[in-house]
């Protein structure tokens, strides 16, 4: 029988009574709170008492002395993006937890069990496995998402937090795990595949031809099947055909930056697929015919000019790639069409019910079951990387729905080529599809300003992590091929800039 350690028990015992002491309090303030409050969370746009012919820096002082919780919402928002940069250390620091725990290992090896050693042990595993969690990209939000709820809970009531958070729709992020789960099921990444190889062999079939074929036909793609979708069969046949070759650092980043900003563009041939998009047509009147006359044709021209120039750049790295056996049909034979097809019915499904959880779900349920009686075409559905994704996003709604009361004035004082950058630059530091979100409860825009502030959500949602909702699903596929320290998000946002830039010129430039 092993030994009762009491320090630790005592330590554990009075963690759960603070936790429980807190919660209680908490709730008596927030039920006291909301009885004599039954003011709405987030506070109206038009409930603050700025003036709105006063310079935005002043209404933004008068909205925060109204509303003392939004500054440290805000504030909160911005140390989980600085948290978003110190990932790669944190991951570092876990890699040598783990690395003296192996040392430790290894000088033991004759055996000894005593509590001082075991204590030792215990201590490094947690502490590499916690590190290993503040280092993960797609955790972050969620981490500092427990403060916001804190914060809220004392600025304005349990009862509150509770409502807020419950009563946010988190359609978006169900619908994205599933589209990753089920766009990378075998049957479809290898009908995508043969897609994308069938465009390769016009040139050539090289590792090259591959690069261009995916970073060009792939991206589009996401303005039928989705950008999520798009994004995951993009990140894995790259990581297949290209990042499995072990390029150099600055063709890695490059063809991540190039990924990220094409994915963000290429869902605008569509009026459904780009959750930036999806936010502002309904409201605005936009259709398929107005997405693909004003927006399409010109993220093809920009996805085309940007590619041209990296593979310009880097044309002698890239002819250096031999590509070997990768992505060759070990993976079990041929796929019966009619399994293929159903499961592109299936993604049909979960975009068709996009906005309704509860069906996508079940849809969800019936991939599954499908998935088990055709096992032999099948390989195991992938879940921890689209359920990270689905966290980072869930996290990211509960703090952009915090963030409205200085992002509407914002956009709402600037002009047309203003509007573009600033939308741009904000979006590096917020989804993009909360901005557009944000941009159509700003009353008043005219056709033009409607257009760039949308223009530069999608233009800039290649610039970090979090600017674009399938960006951290490629973040998870693609993170293996850049070392210990995962992909800084400095270097991203360095090898996005020159596409970024291309595209904002394609859709404020050309007519």
């Amino acid at each position: 029988m092993s030994r009762l350690h009491f320090p630790r028990i005592r330590s554990a015992l009075l963690a759960a009574f603070i936790f429980l002491g807190i919660a209680a309090l908490a709730h008596a303030a927030g039920d006291a709170s909301d009885t004599l409050s039954g003011t709405p969370f987030p506070r109206a746009l038009d409930s603050y008492p700025d003036d709105p012919a006063a310079p935005l820096a002043a209404r933004l002082l008068q909205r925060a002395a109204a509303e003392p919780f939004d500054v440290a919402a805000t504030l909160l928002f911005f140390l989980a993006i600085a948290h978003t940069f110190m990932a790669g250390k944190f991951l570092h620091i876990s890699h040598r937890y783990k690395h003296e725990l192996e040392v430790l290992g290894e000088r033991e090896a004759g055996g000894d069990d005593s509590p001082a050693r075991n204590r030792t042990r215990d201590r490094l595993r947690f502490r590499a496995h916690a590190f290993h969690f503040l280092g993960e990209v797609e955790a972050v939000f969620g981490i500092w998402a427990l403060p916001l709820a804190a914060a809220i809970a004392v600025f304005k009531g349990w009862g509150t937090m509770v409502h807020y958070v419950s009563g946010t729709s988190f359609a978006e992020p169900v619908f994205v795990v599933v589209a990753m789960a089920t766009a990378g099921s075998r049957p479809v990444l290898g009908f995508a595949e043969v897609c994308l190889g069938r465009t390769a062999a016009l040139g050539g079939g090289g590792t090259a031809a591959w690069w261009l074929a995916i970073l060009t036909a792939g991206p589009l793609l996401g303005s039928f099947i989705t950008e999520p979708a798009a994004m995951t069969i993009c990140a894995l046949l790259l990581g297949r055909r290209f990042y499995a070759l072990n390029p150099g650092p600055r063709l890695r980043y490059a063809t991540l930056g190039l990924l990220f900003v094409n994915i963000s563009v290429g869902g605008t041939l569509s009026h459904f697929a780009a959750p930036p998009v999806v936010m502002v047509a309904h409201t605005w009147g936009w259709d398929f015919t107005f997405m693909l006359t004003h927006f399409g044709w010109k993220a093809v021209i920009g996805i085309l000019v940007a590619n041209a120039i990296y593979f310009l750049r880097f044309r002698r790295e890239l002819a250096a790639l031999v590509p070997d056996a990768v992505g060759a049909a070990a993976d079990g034979g041929a796929i019966p069409f009619c399994i293929t097809a159903a499961h592109i019915g299936f993604i049909v499904w979960t975009v068709m019910m996009s906005h309704h959880p509860p069906l996508v779900i079940a849809g969800f349920l019936f991939f599954i079951a499908f998935t088990e009686a055709t096992g032999r075409h099948q390989h195991a559905i992938a879940l921890r990387g689209p359920m990270l994704v689905g966290f980072f996003l869930a996290a990211l709604i509960i703090h952009g729905g915090c963030q409205q009361w200085w992002i509407a004035p914002l956009i709402g004082s600037l002009t047309r080529w203003p509007l573009m950058l600033g939308s741009t630059l904000l979006t590096a530091v917020n989804d993009n599809a909360a901005i557009a979100y944000l941009a159509s409860r700003v009353p008043g825009l005219s056709d033009p300003l409607k257009y760039a502030v949308l223009a530069g959500a999608v233009t800039g949602g290649g610039l970090t992590v979090i600017a674009n909702a399938p960006n951290p699903a490629g973040q998870s596929l693609l993170q293996q091929y850049f070392g210990e320290g995962g992909i800084s998000p400095l270097k991203l946002f360095l090898a996005a800039l020159v596409p970024t830039a291309i595209m904002g010129a394609a859709f404020m430039l050309l007519p």
